[in-house]
């Protein structure tokens, strides 16, 4: 019958060098393993006595499924540190301005609402349509003839009219000629963040725009 060691060197080549401390939360640890796996020994039948390559295997899958625990713990802090670092990041937008894609932004009295037009192509012409929470429209802004890339407008709060428009929410649109066709770029507008939501059950973080309300943090295209 094959005698059964105890040699330390099985275990420091299982990565097993390093006895376990027993949890306060009552897991099973691996002195409570070798303690069952004693018992098992005791009694066995002595017709067919386990072999020691059966006892490394079922330390190493003891281990295997303790290293996977491990792991999955690790993840989990990790995860609550990269959402902790999002977050003091995200804290320090408040009070910045940044550009979203809302299609719309928020008059202050005495402010305006400024953004960019994004434009594929030159174009030679394009225009800035601002409408009110309403749809009518209460300006039309002419940037003239442009080039490829972001063009920058700005909207005084002045209506076509001659008068200043309220504050509130107003929603922009833009159009472009290229080519004789005429085409929608897209707009981005710029608001001020006031606060921070921390979200849970994945939901990631928000911004809360001044008048606009929250946005997810990943959906926006630039600080400022």
């Amino acid at each position: 019958m094959n005698s059964i060691t105890n040699d330390s060197s099985l275990f420091k080549t299982l990565g097993l060098s390093k006895e376990l401390q027993q949890k306060p939360n009552g897991e099973l640890q691996l002195e409570d393993f070798l303690d069952l796996m004693v018992t098992e020994l005791t009694h066995q039948d002595p017709f067919k006595p386990m072999e020691n390559s059966e006892l490394a295997s079922q330390i190493s899958q003891f281990a295997t499924v303790s290293g996977i625990d491990e792991l999955n713990n690790k993840f989990s802090d990790l995860s609550g540190s990269l959402v902790s670092d999002q977050s003091m990041q995200a804290a320090n937008l408040i009070g910045r301005r940044v550009l979203v894609p809302l299609g719309g932004g928020y008059l202050e009295t005495g402010g305006s609402i400024d953004g960019v037009v994004g434009l594929n192509d030159p174009a030679g012409s394009v225009t800035v349509s601002v409408y009110n929470a309403g749809g009518a429209l209460v300006r039309e802004i002419d940037l003239g003839t442009q080039t490829k890339g972001e063009v920058r407008f700005s909207w005084d709060g002045m209506t076509d009219g001659g008068d200043y428009a309220p504050a509130g929410q107003y929603q922009v649109a833009a159009q472009a000629s290229v080519n004789g066709e005429v085409s929608s770029p897209y707009v981005l507008t710029e608001a001020e963040v006031s606060s921070v939501n921390i979200g849970s059950g994945g939901q990631g973080l928000a911004l809360n725009l001044k008048g606009l309300g929250p946005i997810p943090f990943d959906d926006i295209a630039e600080i400022r």
